[in-house]
């Protein structure tokens, strides 16, 4: 194999990529892991323009991007899909066998196969699904985090470069809050109390006050920080090899579907979708924590409201979604001003392969497009159930 070497002008998809939107410690971290030798998931491709390679029996070919593109693509994919699929799979059916494993040892936690309703001690509930929830999201996190290998300062954000990108992500949160409850809110059918809860899969009404205190808190500020570091570390991270709004679309759309659950994946779509991008324009992956916070401070308090039982829970509920309309409209002023003089902006990745054919070799990667599939039909059996 011989190169013919006809020209100077080098193609460098590393030192190519934008990475003046993020600081300077995170992106020395950033491009270390993308060089690091035999990296199977780092996009990592050089060519000279006018470097043609001669193969026995192929003649002259030339190296294609294209094709190294779609070869790691398919590695975070694939990776991604498993860390899916642990989800899915833990929620779906080992959540269910260790309940029934407790039930069996003599614990006073129960479950029905046919509805996968959870009942029995207050205690024993709440404590299990606690747990349950935390190894759901724990387990698909560790298995990115030791498959990936990304460093630490790169796989989570942690310097708040822009606070005011911060604020506007939060009243991004308030609007985004408010609009998604509308639907739950003015139904006859869905409350928001469902939707909240809907995860328990029980009537949380049975609960004595601490146990609903403690959930309340662990669904509000727990789930947050560790969903995040999922969603926003790792695999995000090596999704923006490809561009920062690729990697916020697939981050959004797999939370959502993971959700599997109808009513609540437009909402938790769009608020991923805004964590992301605050997240970027701030520099850190509290921005994204933060912006869940709210979000489930929204939902819950909006599921007390409509506990009251009097006729005017309606005009208490429509001044409480008002108010927040009014404070996230006010932030968004204040970030628009601030934007004025800051420019703040995405990283951005100028591909031979279009946004779309990379979305497209996406869905058909397994098993993250099998993942997808089943957690599509899982929502659609809730819904019809």
């Amino acid at each position: 194999m011989d190169n013919i070497v006809k020209g100077k002008k080098i193609i460098n998809v590393i030192d190519e990529f934008d990475y003046t939107t993020q600081d300077e410690t995170y992106n020395e971290n950033f491009r270390s892991w993308r060089k690091r030798k035999g990296n199977k998931y780092s996009f990592d491709f050089q060519k000279n323009e006018r470097e043609r390679v001669y193969i026995d029996g192929r003649g002259f070919v030339e190296n294609s991007c294209e094709y190294a593109e779609k070869k790691v693509l398919s590695q975070i994919f694939h990776t991604l899909g498993y860390a899916a699929l642990m989800w899915l799979v833990f929620d779906t059916l080992i959540a269910d066998m260790l309940i029934y494993f407790l039930d069996f040892l003599g614990l006073d936690i129960h479950i029905s196969f046919a509805n996968s309703v959870i009942y029995g001690g207050s205690n024993e509930v709440a404590v299990t699904l606690i747990l349950m929830d935390t190894i759901k999201i724990l387990l698909p996190m560790l298995y990115l985090h030791f498959k990936l290998k990304i460093p630490h300062k790169a796989e989570i954000m942690g310097n708040m470069n822009n606070p005011s990108a911060l604020v506007g992500a939060i009243a991004a949160a308030f609007i985004a809050s408010a609009v998604a409850s509308i639907p739950s809110a003015y139904s006859s059918e869905t409350s928001e109390a469902i939707t909240f809860f809907g995860a328990a899969n029980m009537d949380v009404s049975i609960w004595n006050q601490f146990e609903f205190i403690a959930y309340s808190l662990f669904n509000v500020l727990v789930i947050p920080i560790i969903s995040q570091l999922l969603f926003c570390g790792a695999a995000f991270t090596a999704l923006r090899q490809f561009g920062d709004a690729f990697a916020m679309l697939i981050t959004s759309l797999t939370a959502a579907a993971l959700t599997q659950d109808f009513r609540v994946m437009p909402a938790v779509f769009i608020i991923t979708l805004v964590g992301c991008c605050g997240m970027l324009t701030s520099g850190s992956v509290f921005t994204a924590i933060a912006v869940n916070i709210v979000f489930r401070m929204y939902q819950m308090t909006l599921a007390l409201i409509e506990t009251d039982s009097s006729s005017n829970m309606p005009m208490i509920r429509n001044l409480f979604m008002a108010v927040i309309v009014v404070i996230g409209a006010i932030g968004l002023l204040y970030f628009r001003w601030y934007m004025k003089n800051n420019k703040l902006r995405l990283a951005r990745y100028n591909s031979e392969l279009s946004f779309g054919k990379r979305l497209l070799h996406a869905s058909k990667t397994f098993p993250f497009s099998a993942v997808i599939i089943l957690c599509i039909i899982c929502a659609a059996m809730e819904a019809f159930t």
